[in-house]
């Protein structure tokens, strides 16, 4: 039986003190074990929020990591700095980073790696924009994403990995995928993924990151290959988030 997992990601909102206040809300809500549950925050807030996180159920992550593990390259977080504050986990291949700051396949590829290097579990996100569903590309869309993230990493990866499918079309929308669409996608991945290797299929944690939100997520996490959500501008919101993860 997989464990669920729901991750926030906090994207570029915030100060110091509602970083940390939001964190310090999220975990005297968070009640009885029931799923895995982490916040991806803004790299200045890290060491503020690992502070506020240590010795408690609340995982933390980053929003990117660098794909090189040191150098000249100015601007850029390694794996191994993120390591120093005990992060958990690491965003890769976000659909705004690929749209805004033109991340590649081949670039997600080696940030991915590189975090994984280093013990911090990567969130490989894929998915499509409303044009390609539109065209119904939805599946060759996850092919060419996944076929080149294999390709250069080998399936053998997503061992120790997350995946989590953002329909690009339902990202600060408004629109959802229903029950029914999200579920088709997932059972695709995971389909996709148990051709190449049974057990890693049936043990890779595969999250929704479509807008998720506390009125439509317990339909969503019914559904069987949907394993947790990916959350955006509901985790900013204790009380929003924190429903979201009582309705696993």
């Amino acid at each position: 039986m997989r464990r669920s997992l729901v991750v926030g990601n906090w994207k570029m909102n915030g100060t110091l003190a509602s970083a940390k206040s939001l964190a310090a809300g999220i975990i005297a809500g968070l009640g009885s074990d029931i799923a895995d549950i982490a916040v991806c925050v803004p790299y200045v807030y890290l060491p503020a929020v690992a502070e506020v996180v240590a010795g408690t159920a609340l995982g933390l992550g980053s929003q990117n990591v660098a794909d090189k593990a040191s150098g000249a390259y100015t601007g850029e977080i390694s794996a191994a700095m993120l390591k120093e504050f005990n992060t958990q986990y690491a965003l890769v291949g976000h659909s705004e980073r690929r749209t805004y700051y033109g991340d590649t396949n081949a670039s997600v590829a080696a940030r991915f790696s590189e975090a994984q290097a280093l013990g911090i579990t990567p969130i490989l996100c894929v998915g499509e924009t409303l044009e390609q569903r539109e065209q119904d590309q939805t599946f060759a869309v996850i092919d060419e994403q996944l076929d080149a993230f294999i390709s250069l990493v080998g399936i053998a990866a997503f061992s120790a990995a997350v995946i989590a499918y953002e329909p690009v079309w339902a990202i600060g929308t408004g629109k959802t995928a229903t029950d029914e669409q999200a579920q088709e996608v997932h059972y695709y991945i995971r389909q996709y993924i148990a051709a190449k290797d049974q057990a890693i299929a049936d043990k890779i944690q595969i999250l929704y990151g479509g807008s998720a939100k506390p009125d439509n997520a317990k339909g969503l996490f019914a559904m069987p290959d949907i394993d947790g959500g990916l959350i955006g501008g509901a985790s900013l919101d204790a009380e929003s988030f924190l429903k979201i993860y009582h309705s696993i």
